[in-house]
């Protein structure tokens, strides 16, 4: 703790995000570029070291330090871990522990050269500033060795697919060329630009291959709630309107007794059903998608069943006490142990924030739900719909 080392950072003269990391570094004439980049849809990092200037050839030694952790936890050396990789032409093979995935590190021309040893006490100040573990240690199974002549490039890749094959400078130009391709779509200020390139790494691909929208890094899945709220930034703004077409489609699936998930589980756990204004935002982004595409077959053809289903599911009563209340039109929501709303911190089985009754954020929001019901009936030229909506979207407004 306190530390830093090694101290290469005091030989870095330069930083740019072009469209990547990119990091320069200078020491006794020789300068260094290194880039980082993450491939689109893989479990893939492409790191290139450029040698820009040096009177003479250099040796390059690279140190890969392996967690081989969920992201929930941080490991502490141990005697489970494997201490031995497998290297076969310039490709070093590595699986930390059973049953966890091979890592794939290419690195062309290299030699490698064992020598299995525990690094001590990383520290994460982050983690501390969150009151969570925050010292871990990481293991090597040894170093891999190349040479490289002024002006020549190292082109290192890591995956947890064999990388054997594929050329590492072209990977990096195409991904360099999509980026580039998402920043132009948006006719935008240089600053808006990035923002939708930040926006892109939200946007993931399910095991079904539709799209769904991270609530964030590195601990957040996907939750109902955050992408609903978030789709129209990160998909309409930007004119991905098939993106945000496919999250509506893979939402619309997992709808069960008239509710969006609230998050889908890891490693293929069942979707959790415990949000009261996850579904009701999902009307609010429905809705600015017809704005931005006019999509109207879309949803008549693909959704409204659905739409109306939630609404009878609604007005019935559905999970943890949520439903109309016949006295007034407006929805309520509650049961022991359950947090329903946005304010949905629980420690242990204490509800910080129950909420139980009729939250005034939902009820705005059930309200919008019944007069986008009652918009779209009259489009798809259901007026007995149409007026129903009306009418219990009157009652509510009134009540409210």
């Amino acid at each position: 703790p306190g530390a830093v080392h090694p101290e290469g950072y005091r030989l870095l003269t330069g930083f740019a995000l072009d469209p990547y990391p990119v990091f320069t570094y200078a020491a006794e004439g020789v300068t260094l570029r290194k880039t980082v980049a993450m491939l689109h849809g893989e479990h893939t990092v492409v790191v290139l070291y450029e040698l820009v200037r040096a009177p003479e050839s250099v040796q390059v030694e690279l140190r890969p330090l392996f967690a081989g952790r969920d992201y929930h936890h941080l490991v502490r050396a141990n005697g489970a871990v494997r201490q031995q990789a497998r290297f076969d032409d310039g490709v070093l093979h590595y699986q930390a522990y059973p049953g966890q995935p091979v890592v794939h590190l290419l690195v062309p021309g290299s030699s490698y050269a064992p020598a299995p040893d525990w690094y001590y006490n990383f520290q994460y100040p982050r983690e501390e500033e969150r009151g969570l573990e925050c010292s871990e240690d990481l293991f090597t199974v040894g170093t891999l060795h190349c040479t490289l002549d002024p002006e020549q490039s190292l082109a290192v890749v890591i995956s947890t697919a064999n990388p054997r094959g594929r050329d590492p400078v072209a990977l990096l130009e195409a991904q360099r060329q999509r980026r580039q391709g998402l920043a132009a779509a948006v006719h935008r200020s240089p600053a808006m630009q990035r923002l939708a390139l930040a926006a892109d790494q939200f946007l993931v691909r399910r095991s079904t291959g539709l799209h769904t929208i991270l609530a964030g890094y590195h601990w957040f899945t996907d939750w109902g709630r955050d992408t609903m709220i978030a789709l129209p930034g990160i998909c309409l703004v930007t004119g991905r309107h098939a993106e945000a077409r496919s999250i509506l489609q893979e939402y619309a699936a997992h709808i069960s007794e008239g509710m969006v998930p609230n998050r889908f589980g890891e490693l293929g756990s069942q979707a959790e059903y415990n949000a009261v204004d996850a579904t009701l935002w999902y009307f609010v982004a429905l809705h600015q998608y017809l704005q931005y595409t006019g999509d109207d077959a879309f949803v008549e053809e693909s959704l409204w069943e659905t739409l109306q289903d939630i609404i009878v599911w609604h007005r019935r009563g559905t999970r943890y006490g949520i439903g109309v209340d016949a006295r007034d039109g407006l929805l309520r929501a509650g049961a022991a142990g359950t947090q329903l709303t946005w304010m949905d911190a629980k420690v242990e089985d204490w509800v910080v924030t129950p909420r139980r009754g009729k939250p005034v954020e939902v009820n705005a929001l059930w309200y919008n739900a019944l007069r986008i019901m009652e918009q779209l009936a009259g489009r798809f030229g259901e007026s007995e719909l149409q007026a129903e909506y009306g009418r219990q979207a009157g009652r509510a407004l009134a009540s409210f």
